[in-house]
């Protein structure tokens, strides 16, 4: 991956992170920081998993879009019980 690709992702991250906390309902009990480390490692593995099932990745990809939230939804879903769970 080029640095290009490292940055986009990272911007791709932010916003697949603050997209996942706005899907998921009720309150997470993580911070926004944590949130956008969730967001940009769901786009890198959304993006390898895109790749992976045949997806276009170039240019914008609706269906890896939806991956990448599904990715997001989910990590923050984990990191959120986890984070509970330790107060």
């Amino acid at each position: 991956m080029s640095v290009t690709g490292i940055i986009t992702a990272i911007i791709v991250g932010l916003i697949i992170g603050a997209l996942a906390r706005l899907v998921m309902p009720g309150k997470q009990n993580i911070s926004i920081v944590l949130t956008i480390v969730v967001g940009i490692v769901a786009a890198l593995i959304g993006t390898a998993l895109s790749r992976a099932v045949g997806v276009n990745t170039t240019g914008f990809s609706f269906l890896q879009l939806v991956i990448q939230v599904i990715i997001a939804v989910i990590g923050v879903g984990i990191v959120g019980a986890l984070r509970g769970r330790a107060r």
